[in-house]
């Protein structure tokens, strides 16, 4: 069956000629990115155990986790957590087959339990979280649906994506993971509840960063400040290999020395005292969120990656409008993917497939429309290839 495969003019200013730009990221310890990765990690736990159980992934959503934020007195060189982070899972999942219960809940708490302590390497998950599963069984319609012997979409829903990242938003996204996933393992006292917010003027670029610092690594305020100017230094640095704009780094800005106020926390991360977090409230699916660019505000972690077409269509809008500019090879600008699917229809049949094509100066549409379609098809064709690539880790949905 043809797709309906729609390539029209993007009829827009270039995002780097734009005056202003905003983009944010919620680094992977902010209390948001934590129930995204929670939710995620027990989908993919539980469609592992599909997998080896019956060699199929079976209707789950486990995109409803919440993080409700504990208590602690952090002081310099050392406070105490006074009550625990609480997450609850919440969702729905296959939980017996053929009269045979599944260890589902077992599952959950200890694909959450051990996410929790990869990233949050200051947080005893025995003693300072509390986790709390509530995960039911899945509506009888959606499991009907998901056991056609097509995959059929279970939602009426759509998907965006954009290429290539701008020049703000490669920088925003790479300063988090810089600091993050590098600079923590030479800074002792980063923490990995952060935050990168840049926005640009022209030519100028501005990254406010928020860095929760762990309070038994700074023994005073003079240290403190210290390490968060060794911070805004070290990002500096990796500005200058991602983009030749002038970048200007502000670290911290709500501190106020004279009335004792500072980012400092136990476990670095803010949810250890109050700071709570939802699915879906963070980053999108291209682990970003940009204002100035299309954007759905479905939660893609937690989704089952079979059938959901909130998260499946996220994560193909953007590979598709990658593989097109990079196919083009010049010819194109930018890219702007819009996919619509149809409660009961294959996944690989959306309503509409939109690719919006700014061409390159001197190209014209019909060059690159041929190509266009032959890269959207071909992730089409191979839509059944998303579960592998999310368990691999090949794909990252925040």
């Amino acid at each position: 069956m043809p797709r309906n495969i729609q390539v029209e003019p993007l009829r827009t200013e270039p995002i780097e000629d734009q005056a202003v730009e905003l983009v944010e990221r919620k680094g992977l310890g902010h209390p948001d990115s934590i129930a995204d990765g929670v939710s995620e990690s027990v989908s993919r736990a539980l469609s592992r155990l599909y997998l080896d159980e019956y060699g199929k992934i079976l209707h789950h959503n486990t995109d409803e986790t919440q993080v409700v934020g504990g208590g602690s007195e952090p002081k310099f060189g050392g406070g105490r957590i006074t009550q625990p982070v609480y997450i609850l899972l919440v969702g729905r999942a296959t939980t017996e087959v053929n009269g045979e219960k599944l260890p589902y809940r077992d599952v959950a708490i200890r694909a959450a339990r051990e996410y929790v302590s990869s990233i949050c390497r200051h947080i005893d998950v025995d003693k300072q979280v509390e986790f709390d599963c509530r995960i039911g069984q899945g509506s009888v319609d959606l499991r009907g649906v998901f056991e056609q012997s097509s995959v059929l979409s279970n939602d009426t829903s759509f998907g965006v994506g954009f290429a290539p990242l701008s020049d703000t938003e490669r920088l925003v996204l790479e300063s988090e993971k810089f600091l993050t996933l590098k600079l923590k393992k030479k800074l002792g006292a980063l923490g990995e509840d952060v935050k990168v917010m840049g926005y640009r003027q022209g030519k100028k670029i501005r990254l406010t960063v928020a860095a929760a610092l762990v309070d038994k690594e700074v023994r005073n305020p003079q240290e403190y400040r210290a390490v968060c100017d060794e911070i805004g230094e070290k990002l500096r640095e990796n500005a200058a290999t991602l983009t030749r704009r002038e970048v200007a780094i502000d670290v911290n800005t709500a501190d106020d020395p004279e009335l004792g106020r500072y980012y400092l926390t136990v476990t670095g991360c803010s949810m250890e005292a109050g700071d709570d977090g939802s699915v879906g409230r963070g980053n999108r699916a291209n682990g970003l969120i940009t204002p100035c660019r299309p954007m759905s505000l479905e939660a893609s972690a937690g989704k089952n990656p079979v059938n959901h077409v909130g998260k499946i269509y996220n994560l193909l809008g953007s590979l598709i409008a990658e593989e097109i500019v990079k196919e083009a090879g010049g010819d194109v600008k930018e890219v702007h993917v819009r996919i619509l699917s149809q409660i009961g229809r294959p996944v690989d049949q959306p309503q509409i497939a939109s690719l919006q094509i700014l061409p390159a100066n001197g190209v014209k549409l019909p060059a690159v429309r041929a190509k266009a379609e032959g890269v959207a098809q071909g992730w089409f064709d191979k839509i059944d290839t998303i579960p592998r690539l999310l368990l691999t880790d090949k794909l990252s949905v925040f």
